[in-house]
């Protein structure tokens, strides 16, 4: 979703996207003219007239979970994005008795939150979870 209109975004998948992404973006571009949803998470700068770049993982129930703001020459990482949804996800369907530390991802070892582990997360990291 953006300030720039439904054109801007056809115009943008039809000659940048879908050289990048093979068929171009696989979802719907949303329009936000006027910056009505900007506003509403923060993003949207009155005086310029535009958004920030932000991201927000939002679940089920509409909670924040999580997000990122950046300012526009500073681009985004796509596969981060999806490693926290992931992530998300499985904390999720444990109600919270999985926990993913720095770096998880899908398939690797995850940390069962309790008094034990307080003081000793650093041992699970440094064992099964260094970054590859």
């Amino acid at each position: 979703m953006s300030i720039d209109s439904i054109f801007v975004h056809k115009m943008w998948n039809d000659h940048e996207l879908s050289k990048m992404v093979d068929g171009g973006v696989p979802f719907a571009m949303l329009s936000d003219a006027g910056g009505r949803v900007g506003k509403i998470y923060g993003i949207y700068d009155e005086d310029g007239g535009v958004e920030t770049r932000g991201r927000f993982i939002i679940d089920p129930e509409g909670v924040i979970q999580g997000y990122e703001v950046l300012t526009p020459p500073v681009g985004r990482n796509v596969n981060e994005t999806l490693r926290q949804v992931q992530a998300f996800q499985l904390v999720r369907s444990s109600k919270g008795t999985e926990a993913t530390p720095s770096g998880w991802r899908p398939g690797k070892k995850t940390l069962r939150p309790g008094p034990d582990l307080v003081g000793n997360v650093w041992k699970e990291w440094k064992t099964e979870m260094a970054f590859d």
